[in-house]
């Protein structure tokens, strides 16, 4: 990656370069092969008031240019308000990139299906299934487990195997099913 820092009616110290440097080395972390950056930095003076501009310029492999221009009355702010944009168009990038998935139009053909045995197929079908893992229990020793406990009702297969619930109703007794 190719740096290049200009400054326009300004002097770039060494601290404000460090700056600079530091915060492009953040635009890193979406590895989104930046060929260069070139960042200018200015002194302009609008109605007597004197503010700092940076233009960020960032030459993306295969992507279009991102370009952030902040306006500030601190150097150092300009900065790193320019540079957070700039990670936010980054990001963004990569988010599309990595987000979606470019699909093509013979792949979509080759992928029709009929719908009508599609839907067929997926029809919603219930499967009876014994419940093997439950032994037969009691209705009092569920009674007594339901009464510790914090839940509202509980399922159990009985001595004549057939599918049992317990629940608490609301007058504080129990019903049975």
């Amino acid at each position: 990656m190719n740096i290049s820092l200009t400054g326009r009616q300004l002097e770039l110290t060494d601290a404000i370069k460090a700056h600079m440097n530091t915060s492009i080395e953040t635009l890193n972390k979406f590895n989104m092969d930046i060929i260069s950056v070139n960042v200018v930095a200015s002194a302009q003076t609008k109605k007597g008031k004197e503010h700092s501009v940076v233009e960020f310029v960032i030459n993306l492999a295969h992507k279009n240019s991102v370009i952030i221009k902040q306006n500030d009355d601190d150097l150092y702010a300009a900065i790193d308000i320019a540079t957070s944009r700039a990670l936010k168009a980054m990001r963004r990038m990569h988010d599309k990139d990595a987000g979606h998935h470019k699909v093509g139009l013979n792949e979509i053909k080759a992928e029709n299906v009929d719908v009508k045995t599609a839907t067929l197929e997926m029809e919603d079908e219930i499967v009876p299934v014994e419940l093997a893992l439950y032994k037969p229990r009691e209705v009092e020793d569920v009674l007594n487990d339901l009464k510790d406990s914090d839940k509202i009702f509980e399922i159990f297969l009985d001595h004549e195997d057939k599918t049992r619930v317990l629940y608490k109703r609301d007058d504080g007794k129990f019903g049975l099913y």
